[in-house]
């Protein structure tokens, strides 16, 4: 069940770390289950080249839209420049349920863990911090140096939300999409949405047949 705060638009964050997936995954979820639910989206300038990269994923910087980053079209999707400061979700003013960052790069978590508000995405993180909303980071990076760790140690002991890219298989996964909505659903689950994507963990678990796709 959402609480009242999901009456307010949750920011999505896709920083330069491989996994762009996740987060482009997390956003067509929400934009097929949760059509009321509006998504402030930012994208870093490297979390574009690995989509193209990586996924092979053709977005235009100057103009993305819902059916190129999901391959779904969908009004409740609003995109910001990463370098526009002065947005709307740069302000404690405007109000927000809270914010992912999903996949979190080394750099952001750096960023965020430090207070450096260089760019849209880690001035909105820092808005959610201060304003005491919630915040969930998703690194993808491994192995992790001493300083990795000790960002994200000094960012949950102020409460934000740790979900690391590391997904189970207790679901028994027949294929990428499978591992990617374990991890998902476990975002799902901190932002406060109740969706199984995958079968949940019991004594008899069994493979889930859920497939959330466009058509």
């Amino acid at each position: 069940m959402m609480d009242k705060n999901q009456q307010y638009p949750w920011i999505i964050g896709i920083s330069g770390a491989s996994g762009t997936i996740y987060g482009r995954r997390l956003i067509q979820v929400l934009s097929l289950s949760f059509p009321n639910q509006q998504l402030e989206v930012v994208i870093s300038e490297a979390a574009f080249r690995v989509m193209r990269e990586e996924e092979r994923i053709k977005i235009s910087e100057r103009n993305p839209s819902p059916k190129q980053l999901i391959d779904c079209e969908a009004s409740n999707i609003r995109f910001h420049t990463n370098s526009d400061i002065g947005a709307s979700i740069a302000s404690g003013s405007y109000k927000s349920a809270g914010m992912v960052i999903a996949p979190c790069s080394m750099a952001t978590l750096s960023a965020v863990a430090h207070g450096y508000s260089h760019n849209l995405m880690h001035r909105a993180a820092d808005v959610c911090m201060k304003e005491g909303r919630k915040l969930i980071i998703v690194p993808r990076e491994t192995p992790l140096s001493q300083i990795h760790l000790e960002n994200m140690l000094s960012l949950s002991r102020l409460g934000v939300s740790i979900t690391a890219a590391m997904p189970g298989f207790y679901h028994q996964p027949v294929g990428i999409l499978d591992i990617v909505d374990m991890l998902v659903m476990k975002i799902l689950d901190q932002m406060g949405f109740d969706l199984e994507l995958v079968t949940r963990w019991t004594s008899q678990s069994q493979p889930s047949n859920t497939v959330l796709r466009c058509v």
